[in-house]
Protein backbone atom coordinates (compact mmCIF):
# COMPACT_ATOMS: atom_id res chain seq x y z
CA UNK A 1 0.00 0.00 0.00
CA UNK A 2 1.19 3.57 -0.89
CA UNK A 3 2.22 6.06 1.36
CA UNK A 4 -0.60 9.29 1.70
CA UNK A 5 2.19 11.52 0.98
CA UNK A 6 2.65 11.07 -2.43
CA UNK A 7 -1.04 12.40 -2.76
CA UNK A 8 0.46 15.88 -1.03
CA UNK A 9 1.56 17.63 -4.13
CA UNK A 10 -2.18 17.24 -5.91
CA UNK A 11 -3.91 18.43 -2.56
CA UNK A 12 -1.88 21.09 -2.01
CA UNK A 13 -2.16 22.46 -5.86
CA UNK A 14 -5.87 21.56 -5.30
CA UNK A 15 -6.06 23.81 -2.42
CA UNK A 16 -4.35 26.83 -4.09
CA UNK A 17 -6.65 26.69 -7.46
CA UNK A 18 -9.45 26.49 -5.07
CA UNK A 19 -8.62 29.14 -2.82
CA UNK A 20 -7.77 31.30 -6.08
CA UNK A 21 -4.23 31.36 -5.25
CA UNK A 22 -2.92 29.72 -8.08
CA UNK A 23 -2.93 31.41 -11.37
CA UNK A 24 -5.10 29.26 -14.01
CA UNK A 25 -4.71 29.80 -17.80
CA UNK A 26 -5.11 32.82 -18.96
CA UNK A 27 -3.44 35.51 -20.45
CA UNK A 28 -0.31 36.66 -19.55
CA UNK A 29 1.73 39.77 -18.93
CA UNK A 30 2.66 41.62 -21.62
CA UNK A 31 -0.37 40.09 -23.57
CA UNK A 32 -2.88 41.60 -25.58
CA UNK A 33 -6.00 41.46 -23.16
CA UNK A 34 -8.58 39.32 -24.45
CA UNK A 35 -11.91 41.33 -26.06
CA UNK A 36 -14.97 40.71 -24.78
CA UNK A 37 -18.92 41.63 -25.40
CA UNK A 38 -20.76 42.07 -22.54
CA UNK A 39 -23.95 44.02 -21.27
CA UNK A 40 -23.95 46.30 -18.57
CA UNK A 41 -26.28 47.01 -15.60
CA UNK A 42 -28.31 49.02 -17.92
CA UNK A 43 -28.20 46.44 -20.85
CA UNK A 44 -25.40 48.43 -23.01
CA UNK A 45 -23.27 46.17 -24.28
CA UNK A 46 -19.59 46.84 -24.15
CA UNK A 47 -16.54 45.72 -25.77
CA UNK A 48 -12.68 46.14 -24.37
CA UNK A 49 -11.98 47.84 -27.74
CA UNK A 50 -14.16 50.71 -26.60
CA UNK A 51 -11.56 51.63 -23.65
CA UNK A 52 -8.89 51.93 -26.24
CA UNK A 53 -6.60 54.53 -25.16
CA UNK A 54 -7.40 54.34 -21.45
CA UNK A 55 -6.00 52.33 -18.45
CA UNK A 56 -8.16 49.78 -17.50
CA UNK A 57 -9.33 47.90 -13.77
CA UNK A 58 -10.78 45.10 -15.01
CA UNK A 59 -11.36 43.04 -12.05
CA UNK A 60 -13.47 40.02 -11.40
CA UNK A 61 -15.41 38.93 -8.62
CA UNK A 62 -17.27 35.71 -7.42
CA UNK A 63 -21.07 37.49 -6.60
CA UNK A 64 -22.82 40.42 -6.37
CA UNK A 65 -24.29 41.53 -3.02
CA UNK A 66 -21.89 39.67 -0.78
CA UNK A 67 -19.75 41.10 1.98
CA UNK A 68 -16.11 40.95 0.43
CA UNK A 69 -17.55 41.93 -3.36
CA UNK A 70 -19.58 44.49 -1.40
CA UNK A 71 -16.33 45.78 -0.16
CA UNK A 72 -14.59 45.77 -2.76
CA UNK A 73 -16.94 47.45 -5.05
CA UNK A 74 -16.67 50.06 -2.35
CA UNK A 75 -13.21 50.55 -2.22
CA UNK A 76 -13.58 51.44 -6.10
CA UNK A 77 -16.18 53.71 -5.83
CA UNK A 78 -14.72 55.10 -2.98
CA UNK A 79 -11.99 55.82 -5.26
CA UNK A 80 -13.74 56.98 -8.01
CA UNK A 81 -12.23 60.53 -8.56
CA UNK A 82 -9.00 59.16 -8.09
CA UNK A 83 -9.35 56.63 -11.09
CA UNK A 84 -10.94 59.25 -13.15
CA UNK A 85 -7.89 61.80 -12.68
CA UNK A 86 -5.67 58.90 -13.66
CA UNK A 87 -7.76 58.53 -16.82
CA UNK A 88 -8.46 54.75 -15.95
CA UNK A 89 -11.91 53.19 -15.98
CA UNK A 90 -13.25 50.60 -13.25
CA UNK A 91 -15.19 47.73 -15.37
CA UNK A 92 -16.30 44.58 -12.75
CA UNK A 93 -17.40 41.37 -13.95
CA UNK A 94 -19.20 38.42 -12.25
CA UNK A 95 -21.13 35.37 -14.34
CA UNK A 96 -24.15 37.69 -12.10
CA UNK A 97 -27.05 38.68 -14.78
CA UNK A 98 -27.81 42.43 -15.98
CA UNK A 99 -30.48 42.28 -13.10
CA UNK A 100 -28.39 41.35 -10.41
CA UNK A 101 -25.67 44.34 -11.59
CA UNK A 102 -28.36 46.71 -11.58
CA UNK A 103 -29.72 46.11 -7.60
CA UNK A 104 -26.34 45.73 -6.95
CA UNK A 105 -25.26 49.52 -8.40
CA UNK A 106 -27.83 51.03 -7.17
CA UNK A 107 -27.51 50.04 -3.67
CA UNK A 108 -24.34 50.48 -3.46
CA UNK A 109 -24.13 53.93 -5.63
CA UNK A 110 -21.32 52.15 -7.66
CA UNK A 111 -20.03 54.78 -10.24
CA UNK A 112 -18.26 52.40 -12.71
CA UNK A 113 -19.65 49.75 -15.08
CA UNK A 114 -20.38 46.24 -14.15
CA UNK A 115 -20.49 43.37 -16.62
CA UNK A 116 -22.61 40.38 -16.76
CA UNK A 117 -20.90 37.19 -17.92
CA UNK A 118 -23.61 34.47 -17.50
CA UNK A 119 -21.95 32.24 -20.26
CA UNK A 120 -18.85 32.46 -18.25
CA UNK A 121 -16.79 32.60 -21.64
CA UNK A 122 -15.54 35.99 -20.74
CA UNK A 123 -14.05 34.98 -16.80
CA UNK A 124 -12.71 31.64 -18.74
CA UNK A 125 -10.88 33.73 -21.11
CA UNK A 126 -9.05 35.39 -18.42
CA UNK A 127 -8.40 31.96 -16.44
CA UNK A 128 -10.47 33.40 -13.30
CA UNK A 129 -13.26 31.02 -13.82
CA UNK A 130 -13.03 28.38 -10.75
CA UNK A 131 -14.75 25.21 -10.00
CA UNK A 132 -17.55 26.36 -8.63
CA UNK A 133 -18.97 28.65 -11.87
CA UNK A 134 -18.14 31.95 -9.93
CA UNK A 135 -15.02 34.33 -10.93
CA UNK A 136 -12.28 34.37 -9.03
CA UNK A 137 -11.26 37.85 -7.16
CA UNK A 138 -8.16 38.50 -9.88
CA UNK A 139 -7.73 42.11 -11.15
CA UNK A 140 -6.13 42.58 -14.78
CA UNK A 141 -4.30 46.20 -15.30
CA UNK A 142 -4.60 46.82 -18.90
CA UNK A 143 -2.50 49.55 -20.28
CA UNK A 144 -3.92 52.17 -22.89
CA UNK A 145 -3.19 50.01 -25.91
CA UNK A 146 -4.43 47.09 -24.49
CA UNK A 147 -1.63 45.18 -22.90
CA UNK A 148 -1.74 43.51 -19.60
CA UNK A 149 0.56 45.33 -17.49
CA UNK A 150 -0.16 43.35 -13.87
CA UNK A 151 -2.39 40.72 -12.70
CA UNK A 152 -3.62 40.32 -9.40
CA UNK A 153 -5.07 37.41 -6.85
CA UNK A 154 -6.86 39.39 -4.84
CA UNK A 155 -7.06 37.83 -1.18
CA UNK A 156 -8.33 40.68 0.67
CA UNK A 157 -10.78 42.94 -0.88
CA UNK A 158 -10.64 46.08 1.56
CA UNK A 159 -7.55 48.20 0.27
CA UNK A 160 -7.22 46.29 -3.15
CA UNK A 161 -8.06 49.39 -4.81
CA UNK A 162 -5.49 51.61 -3.85
CA UNK A 163 -3.01 48.94 -4.84
CA UNK A 164 -4.09 49.08 -8.02
CA UNK A 165 -4.30 53.06 -8.46
CA UNK A 166 -1.03 53.49 -6.98
CA UNK A 167 0.44 50.79 -9.56
CA UNK A 168 -1.53 52.90 -12.19
CA UNK A 169 0.07 55.87 -11.12
CA UNK A 170 3.58 54.65 -10.85
CA UNK A 171 3.37 53.24 -14.22
CA UNK A 172 2.08 56.54 -16.32
CA UNK A 173 5.30 57.77 -14.20
CA UNK A 174 7.81 55.99 -15.95
CA UNK A 175 5.92 56.17 -19.46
Amino acid sequence: MSSPSHHRPWILLLLLTCFGLAYADGPGLGTAAPDFKLQDQDGKWHTLADYRGKWVALYFYPKDQTPGCTTQACDFRDNIFAYREAGAVILGVSVDDVESHKAFVEKHGLPFTLLADPTKETARRYGVLNFTGFAKRETFLIDPKGVIVKRYVVSEPKGHSDVVLKDIKELQAKS
